[in-house]
């Protein structure tokens, strides 16, 4: 299937002169998105809850940059002509519904960077507004550092609703603005980004990989080798090999490895992830685009996360993480 792809010389900046745009939340993707458009030239409101931790963070960045403001969640949503929710999935729908709806009026924008909200439709906007996606693939510190560095972050464009005919150049100058069509940016539907972006995250980027880790630093340290060198060999230099995978893909990984360690890719790798693996991976899409997932997740989360934080404390007392601090430690730099 054909994907469209964009680059800064397909967008206008200019489509955003003498708008604002609203960024709700200046978490980790808050503060790269609405740094980098204000550093773009672009007006920018940041809305958040007065006296919250990230209220002081905001006013800092704004005390030295005239077209960034910083202002509670009401009012940024009144004056932003674009209002970009970027906010916790789980909390989106409840802040939108009670402090963004009424201002979303006929010719606004209103943009996020998942499609988790829209697609489940906890979230569902007036018809009267376009309703549009900007995705860096990467997480918020990653999309403020490359900016920084004169790059950026690849992402994601979709188009949900677009009753002014301009949603699309909309989106194609939020995205140059924050630097994503310097590295490009693929459009697609809200759809198909969040069906993806759960499925990575639960069994190759976090789910998968975190637990291979961790049953790799398990079988060494059980059979008796030293945790600091199961650490090493089944933590540390992951980073190392997912740079070259980066940098140049798989084929580029294997040929500066050893033939050693190439030959033992193939040897092994299938015994460890047999085909049965694929199936069970299989069974994950379906509870994703089913909507059980996304049901299991708003139903945990509005229980206060019991069960997330008592993964989360488990993961904190975990051999892996305790010997991980004490060998990260050794490298720190003065």
């Amino acid at each position: 299937m054909a994907i469209n792809k964009y680059y800064d010389s397909d967008c206008n900046l200019g489509v955003l002169d003498g708008k604002t745009v609203a960024v709700i939340g200046f978490g980790s993707q808050g503060h790269a998105h609405s740094e980098n458009l204000a550093e773009s030239g672009v007006n920018v409101v940041v809305g958040l809850r007065k006296g919250s931790a990230h209220w002081e963070k905001a006013s800092e960045f704004a005390a030295t940059h005239e077209n960034f403001k910083v202002m509670e969640v009401e009012e940024a949503a009144k004056a932003g002509d674009v209002v970009m929710m970027l906010v916790p999935d789980e909390l989106c729908a409840d802040i939108y519904n009670k402090q963004i709806a009424p201002y979303m009026t006929e010719g606004k924008t209103l943009a996020f960077a998942h499609g988790f909200n829209i697609h489940f439709k906890t979230i569902v906007p007036p018809a009267n507004v376009d309703v549009i996606m900007v995705a860096p693939k990467g997480p918020g510190t990653e999309v403020r550092r490359v900016f920084e560095e004169g790059f950026g972050c690849p992402g994601l464009i979709a188009v949900h609703q677009n009753p002014s005919g301009k949603a699309r150049d909309v989106a194609l100058a939020m995205a140059k603005a924050e630097g994503l069509t310097r590295g490009g940016v693929l459009e697609c539907t809200m759809a198909q980004e969040t069906y993806e972006d759960l499925f990575g995250e639960q069994n190759v980027l976090c789910g998968g990989l975190v637990d291979l880790m961790k049953y790799g630093f398990e079988t060494l340290t059980e059979a008796g080798y030293p945790p600091e060198m199961a650490y090493f060999e089944c933590v540390h230099e992951a980073k190392l090999i997912v740079d070259l995978i980066y940098n140049g893909g798989i084929q580029k990984m294997n040929s500066v490895i050893s033939n050693t360690a190439e030959f033992g890719e193939y040897y092994n790798g299938p015994q460890i992830l047999p085909a049965d693996v694929k199936e069970r991976m299989k069974e994950s899409l379906k509870r994703i685009e089913s909507g059980k997932f996304a049901k299991d997740w708003l139903e945990e989360a509005a229980k206060g996360a019991p069960n997330l934080k008592a993964k989360r404390e488990a993961l904190g007392q975990h051999p892996v993480e305790i010997v991980g601090a004490k060998i990260r430690s050794l490298f720190e730099r003065n």
